[in-house]
């Protein structure tokens, strides 16, 4: 579907993992500055990590700023919404981090359906996240060459750090310890044990009780500082029973259909969905060797446009079909009935040009104007061959009635008096249908896109509909009901064509 204009952008930029809570915090001000500096921003808000619930499980490095914008006739001349958020992406480049840009709404549903919140991405399945990662990161470069690709971020996977607290048996056994013991320490000296709970009116709060921060900031004073208690009293150190290492691994682990998944983030401007995922894909096949038991797929938004092309395979076939039969009802006669059905491709050429001069590109909405569209044309091409079929049939059983051959001429001047005398309810059914579609045109607020999308293949197709019904459908019509008809009537016309009179001698 076309862009739903929420009034609201919301930008989600990546940077890589790893990111202490304090950079992330500075990051975030710098862009917040940024974004307000512009004039069509009303307020704008970021959120760093995941907040206070179980359903946003997001790293410290992925960013979501809410930028609620001015009302249109407030901002500066020229500015588009497309135009504002290309501005924004050029002022809020930063190393390491890769822009995103979507609307509140869509994002949510977006990743709620796909778990992909740009336009476009790439999962990639296998059994081995470090293989899997690095093939992510060899897609992300392959994208960033095709035309249209705003930016490609791959997820690094591999990029938490850990710290790792490994027992040692056989020195816990010497001390009579056991592996819970060592356990039960780390959990409470690091971790922190509640000991109590306090009241405040009808507030409850517990009370953590842990080692203070500069005891537990690094591996070395974690092995000197946490004291296990012994059995048979005394204590000793952690350092002693357990090793403690500085370790990379994964920052989150994806699955999905029961295997592993990392994805490829990718947000494109200026080209149309289906087009830069129909190239994306042949560059990607041709560039990136994929290892035995790893495979690509492509998701986000291309999967409804994927779902709804092919619907259309079956609701546009079935569509003309029940236009078919409906006309062959109508007319009871195939000659007339195919008459219709082949103008309506005529009928479509006016639609996909004031498309192309708006630079509105191939979506669902605009599939469903054409639908529409094909029903109206259908509609006035009936509306001219009854006209015709009913002045065909009287000057037919006029001429019988004068026991007169019907020829040639008598169809031109029934065809003359089908069409151009009955121009005027052809042509108020024309403008009744356009003049109730113009007014969405230069309609404004949300929902706008996808109408507008809806209307300008009736409008467009309706003007070439015309003039289709006004010229081509009596020619045609002229062709198909003249086979057989003779030129003249000998009765009538007694000399005959070409003829001279006799000169006297």
């Amino acid at each position: 579907m076309p862009p739903l204009d929420e009034g609201t952008l919301m930008y989600m930029p990546t940077t890589l993992p790893g990111l202490s809570i304090t950079k992330a915090a500075e990051l975030l001000q710098m862009q917040d500055r940024i974004i307000k500096s512009f004039p069509e921003v009303k307020t704008v808000f970021g959120k760093a990590g995941r907040a206070a619930t179980a359903t946003d499980p997001a790293p410290t490095e992925m960013f979501e700023t809410i930028i609620n914008l001015k009302p249109k006739a407030e901002w500066r001349p020229g500015v588009t919404t497309e135009s504002l958020k290309a501005e924004m992406d050029r002022a809020l480049q930063f190393p390491g981090v890769s822009n995103a840009w979507t609307m509140p709404i869509r994002a949510r549903i977006d990743m709620l359906a796909t778990g992909i919140r740009t336009p476009v991405g790439v999962k990639i399945f296998g059994s081995d996240l470090g293989e899997m990662e690095k093939i992510a990161k060899r897609v992300e470069a392959v994208l960033k060459g095709v035309p249209g690709t705003s930016s490609a971020y791959a997820e690094r996977v591999i990029g938490g750090y850990y710290l790792d607290i490994t027992p040692d048996r056989a020195a816990l056994a010497r001390y009579g310890l056991m592996v819970s013991d060592a356990q039960d320490a780390v959990s409470s000296a690091l971790g922190g044990e509640a000991v109590t709970t306090t009241v405040e009116g009808r507030e409850r709060y517990s009370v953590n009780v842990r080692y203070p921060r500069d005891l537990r900031d690094d591996p070395d004073a974690i092995g000197r500082n946490l004291l296990i208690a012994l059995p048979n009293g005394g204590t000793v150190p952690l350092g002693e029973v357990a090793s403690i290492e500085r370790t990379r691994g994964p920052t989150s682990i994806r699955t999905e259909n029961g295997q592993l998944a990392v994805y490829v983030f990718v947000d494109i401007t200026g080209r149309d969905l289906g087009g830069y995922v129909a190239e994306a894909r042949r560059t990607v096949a041709d560039q990136v060797a994929l290892p035995t038991g790893y495979q690509i797929a492509w998701s986000g938004q291309f999967e409804y446009l994927e779902r709804a092309e092919a619907r259309l395979m079956i609701v546009v076939p079935v569509t003309l079909m029940i236009i078919f039969l409906l006309l062959y009802l109508n007319f009871r006669r195939l000659a007339e009935t195919l008459i219709v059905m082949l103008s309506l491709p005529f009928a479509l050429v006016g639609g996909l040009w004031l498309m192309w001069w708006l630079g509105f590109n191939l979506s669902v909405a605009v599939a469903v104007g054409f639908i529409a569209l094909a029903g109206v044309a259908a509609e006035t091409g009936v509306i001219m061959l009854i006209y015709l079929d009913h002045a065909l049939e009287e000057l037919k059983a006029r001429r019988a009635s004068q026991g007169r051959v019907f020829t040639r001429a008598d169809l031109h001047e029934a065809i003359m008096v089908g069409a151009v005398e009955r121009v005027r309810p052809k042509m108020m059914t024309v403008v009744a249908i356009m003049a109730g579609l113009l007014p969405i045109l230069w309609s404004t607020g949300a929902g706008s896109e996808v109408m507008q999308r809806i209307a300008v293949p009736m409008i467009g197709g309706m003007a070439s509909s015309t003039i289709l019904t006004l010229l081509v459908i009596p020619a045609v019509y002229a062709l198909v009901k003249g086979v057989g008809l003779a030129r003249f009537d000998p009765a009538r016309d007694e000399i005959g064509v070409g003829a001279a009179p006799a000169s006297g001698g």
